[in-house]
């Protein structure tokens, strides 16, 4: 159902979860790690950061300014104190890439249509990353593609896909670095635990 085109900096990590039904607010043991200082399995450092930067330049994109990676923004979110709860899956997806430094994505796969690929975006590509039509330029960014175009990646992901209440289904890329394969395995398994700690079904996606 996925695959990855030739890139010689990523190493991602593909997880694909069944809901129980609605999930409500996130629950106390999962809020408590959007603080930074949080007691949890991974940290991240300086040298991790420029990594991902790195990975994100491949094919010239430029993650600077309001294009860092999300794992970035959360950091800085998250040590002013203002990093909120917004729902169980987009907690779960801020504290790992917050904790682990890898950007993470994670899209409602009943709103995203198969067939999916990871590869970069076409010069000019353009989509809306939020409820206000704000769209970014992510032309040669590295991104998850649906047969509409690219919906997904480590600065913003698209607005079409994101999750709300009523998703059932997700579809998640932890984007790891070549040389960090320890972390995105430590990452993906704290991931899945908490997504299992809310009564979902993991299974983990192997890209063709």
């Amino acid at each position: 159902m996925l695959v990855i085109d030739p890139h010689p900096l990523l190493h991602a990590s593909i997880l694909l979860a069944e809901l129980p039904g609605p999930l409500g607010p996130s629950p106390e043991w999962l809020t408590s790690c959007l603080a930074a200082d949080a007691l949890v399995p991974l940290s991240a450092d300086d040298a991790l950061r420029a990594k991902v930067r790195d990975l994100l330049r491949v094919g010239g994109f430029k993650p600077t300014g309001r294009s860092k990676p999300a794992s970035e923004y959360l950091l800085r979110a998250a040590t002013e104190g203002v990093l909120a709860s917004i729902n169980p899956l987009v907690d779960i997806c801020n504290v790992v890439s917050l904790h682990s430094g890898l950007p993470i994505s994670v899209v409602d796969a009943e709103r995203a249509v198969p067939p999916f690929r990871i590869g970069l975006a076409p010069p000019g590509a353009t989509y809306v990353f939020n409820a206000s039509g704000q769209t970014i330029d992510i032309g040669g960014l590295l991104c998850l593609h649906d047969v509409d175009g690219p919906c997904a990646n480590a600065v913003k992901d698209a607005q079409r896909t994101k999750t709300h209440d009523g998703t059932r289904r997700t579809l998640t890329v932890i984007w790891g670095v070549v040389g960090e394969e320890e972390r995105v395995t430590r990452a993906t398994t704290w991931y899945e635990s908490m997504l299992i700690e809310l009564g979902a079904v993991t299974s983990r996606v192997t890209p063709r």
